[in-house]
C-alpha cells in the first residue's frame, strides 16, 4: 500500500514578539490573567509588509532544506489559510512562484484552524492515488491583521506565524507498522458558522472585518470534537490511547488542550505544547509544533503521533502517522 511519510518539517515566525505585558493598557487585562487562562506568554507578530505568502515562503524553504528535498521535487503545494495575500488568486501561487517552483499545481484550503488537517488530509489522497509523488503541505497565517485589537477577549489569543510539512509517496506492508500517514478524517458542522467567524467579507460587507468568538461554545465543542477525531482515528487502525507517542494539538489554550487529554487519559507530558510561545497561529500550530518537537529530538522514528485540530465553521479533524 503506497503511504505519505513525512520527509521533513520546517517553520517560520515573524520577529517582532509581543509579551502579554506589552498588550494596549486600555484592555485592562493582565500577564497573570492570560496565563492563568489560555497558557499564552507571548506571541510573534508579522511586521508592516510582512505577508502570509512571505511567512509561507519562510517555512517552505526550511522544510526543504531539512528534508533535503530540492523545489523541483515538488508535485502539488497546498497552504492552508483563513488569512490569503489577496481575495484571490491563491496564496499558494505567489508561494510557488516566489519559490521558482515550475511544475504541478498550487492552492488555497480554507478551514481556519483545522485547515492543516484539511490540506493533509488531501495531500495525503493524492500520494496515495499516485496523482503526486511529492507534496508540500504549508499552514500560514497573520491573524493579527483580522483582530479587534480592543477585544480582550479575543486579540490576547493569537499570533502570526507558518509550518510546513513535506509528504513523499513510499510502498509499504498497509498496516499499522508502517511509517507514515495511517489515516485522515475530517468533519464539520456548520450550525456552528456564527460561533467562531470574521464579521466581514467581500461578499457581505466589503472590507475584512475583524474575528469574533463565543469562547465557552468553542471551548466545548474544542475538547470534545478533538478528542473524538483522535479516538476515531485509532478505532480505524485497531489501535487504542495507549499505543500513541504524541499527541500534536491545535494550540488554541492550554486548557483545552489539557482538557482533551484527559478525557483521553492521556499523560500531559505526552501533548506537544508551544502556545505558550506563539499562542494560537490558526492553521500553523500544528506544523509549527511538529517542526519544533522534531528540532528538539522528542519525535523518534516509528513512533505513533496523532494530530488534531478544531476550528471555525465548525470544522474538526484528525491524522495519526508513524514518525
Amino acid at each position: 500500500m503506497r503511504r505519505s511519510v513525512v520527509l521533513g518539517c520546517g517553520a517560520y515566525l515573524p520577529e517582532r514578539i509581543v509579551t502579554n505585558a506589552d498588550l494596549p493598557k486600555e484592555l485592562e487585562t493582565s500577564d497573570e490573567w492570560i496565563r492563568q487562562r489560555t497558557g499564552i506568554c507571548e506571541r510573534r507578530i508579522a511586521a508592516e509588509g510582512e505577508t502570509t505568502s512571505d511567512l509561507a515562503l519562510n517555512a517552505c524553504r526550511n522544510a526543504l532544506e531539512r528534508a533535503g528535498c530540492g523545489v523541483d521535487e515538488i508535485d502539488v503545494l497546498i497552504v492552508a489559510t483563513a488569512t490569503p495575500d489577496h481575495t484571490f488568486p491563491a496564496t499558494a501561487t505567489r508561494v510557488q512562484a516566489n519559490l521558482g517552483m515550475k511544475r504541478g499545481a498550487a492552492f488555497d484550503l480554507q478551514a481556519v484552524c483545522s485547515g492543516f488537517i484539511y490540506a493533509l488530509s488531501m495531500a495525503d489522497n493524492m500520494v496515495r492515488l499516485g496523482q503526486a509523488n511529492t507534496a508540500m503541505v504549508v499552514g500560514a497565517e497573520t491573524f493579527s491583521r483580522i483582530l479587534d485589537w480592543n477585544d480582550r477577549s479575543t486579540c490576547v489569543l493569537f499570533g502570526d506565524g507558518a509550518g510546513a510539512v513535506i509528504l513523499r509517496g513510499e510502498e509499504g506492508k498497509g498496516d499499522n507498522t508502517d511509517r507514515g500517514i495511517l489515516s485522515t478524517h475530517i468533519f464539520s458542522d456548520g450550525t456552528g458558522y456564527e460561533m467562531l467567524y470574521v464579521d466581514g467579507g467581500p461578499s457581505t460587507t466589503g472590507v475584512t472585518g475583524h474575528l469574533r468568538m463565543e469562547g465557552r461554545e468553542v471551548f466545548r465543542h474544542a475538547v470534545t470534537r478533538m478528542a473524538e477525531a483522535v479516538e476515531k482515528s485509532l478505532e480505524t487502525n485497531n489501535l487504542t490511547t495507549d499505543d500513541l507517542d504524541w499527541v500534536v494539538p491545535h494550540q488554541a489554550n492550554i486548557r483545552i488542550m489539557d482538557s482533551m487529554a484527559k478525557r483521553l487519559a492521556l499523560k500531559p507530558e505526552q501533548l506537544v505544547v508551544t502556545v505558550d510561545k506563539q499562542a494560537n497561529t490558526s492553521a500553523a500550530t500544528i506544523p509549527l509544533a511538529l517542526t519544533a518537537a522534531d528540532t528538539d529530538g522528542r519525535l523518534k522514528m516509528g513512533q505513533l503521533v496523532s494530530l488534531t485540530a478544531m476550528g471555525g465553521g465548525f470544522t474538526w479533524g484528525s491524522a495519526l502517522l508513524r514518525w
